[in-house]
């Protein structure tokens, strides 16, 4: 609350003196032969002659305070969020099967933790593109996180035939961003094998995301060594597979080329602390403006002062009316 003309709850000073002299003054007196009847009779007279005045007062302080205009102030935040484009691509090939990395597998560990990393990037705009022996896009760039999530719990085994295209997976991940007018694209790839199928080269694909300015972001998940384990494949069928390590060369070579970072993670929490680096290494950036707008709260007070200076009046000419 604030007032727009202050200087008029001077006039407020006033009402002291008007106070002193009031309960200063000497009544006027009636002479009368005979007070037996007014004795006989418990008169409150003499409070109730104040009233007149304790109106009038009561109507020159809210008329004052409606001279100053009171206001009331909303104050308004305007959030100017310059937002990073981002696509997520994801391997999930029949290695991602592998349950080295608990709970349950290196698939379930990648999604969650890319979960997680998706409900700390506000204001940007996030897609998911995953590949095993293809391609394909999940989910286009979009602010909705509720839709995005839901797609990346849905992910499972045999949705595509399987292999590991990296090249693919990149190069459909780069269409997705190459007409982006966002300032910073970035490609978060995660994979836990080798380039084996597909008809683009990975190389091939980070130089074009070199050439339109995107960053690639590369994870790779799993161990040095190749990795034995039980799989139950709607394509490939129920027994044991051996994985091949992780081309870790290769993701460094990816992320050199577009300014990028290669990171290896071997368990579930150091694949959540690489996503919390690449998020503090491409934050978001936010422009915050605040201003208030004021309302006009001066009818709160002239109006009810309106109405009792006309019940004072009504009451001196009835009521409180004075003998000439």
């Amino acid at each position: 609350m604030k007032f727009a003309h202050p200087w008029y709850l001077l006039l407020l000073l006033l009402i002291i003196p008007l106070i002193y002299l009031e309960f200063r003054k000497r009544p006027a007196a009636v002479i009368f032969s005979d007070l037996t009847f007014f004795k006989a009779r418990n008169s409150n007279g003499r409070i109730l002659r104040h009233i007149p005045f304790f109106l009038s007062t009561l109507v020159m302080m809210m008329v004052t305070v409606g001279l100053a205009r009171p206001q009331k102030g909303r104050v308004f935040e305007e959030t100017e969020m310059r937002g990073i484009d981002i696509i997520l691509c994801l391997d999930i090939s029949t290695s991602m099967a592998a349950e080295d990395i608990t709970p349950k597998n290196r698939l379930f560990v990648a999604k969650e933790k890319a979960k997680e990393f998706i409900d700390k990037r506000k204001g940007d705009r996030i897609g998911l593109v995953v590949f095993a022996g293809e391609a394909l896009t999940q989910c286009p760039l979009t602010f909705d996180r509720a839709i995005l999530r839901n797609l990346i719990d849905y992910l499972d085994f045999g949705v595509l035939e399987d292999g590991t295209a990296i090249g693919n997976g990149l190069s459909i991940a780069i269409s997705r961003l190459k007409d982006s007018r966002a300032k910073e694209k970035i490609i978060i790839l995660l994979t836990d094998g080798v380039n084996n199928r597909g008809e683009i080269e990975p190389i091939s694909a980070a130089r074009i995301g070199q050439t339109l300015g995107i960053k690639i972001y590369c994870i790779g998940l799993g161990q040095d060594e190749p990795m034995r384990f039980f799989v139950n494949h709607p394509k490939v069928g129920r027994g044991y597979i051996q994985s091949d390590p992780v081309d870790m060369q290769l993701l460094e070579q990816i992320a050199g080329l577009t300014n990028g970072r290669a990171f290896q993670a071997t368990d579930a929490q150091s694949l959540g602390i690489i996503y919390d680096d690449i998020d503090r290494l491409e934050p978001t950036t936010f422009k915050i403006s605040q201003h208030t707008v004021y309302s006009e709260k001066a009818h709160h007070y002239l109006l009810p002062g309106l109405l009792l200076m006309l019940l004072n009046l009504v009451l001196g000419l009835t009521i409180f009316r004075r003998l000439p």
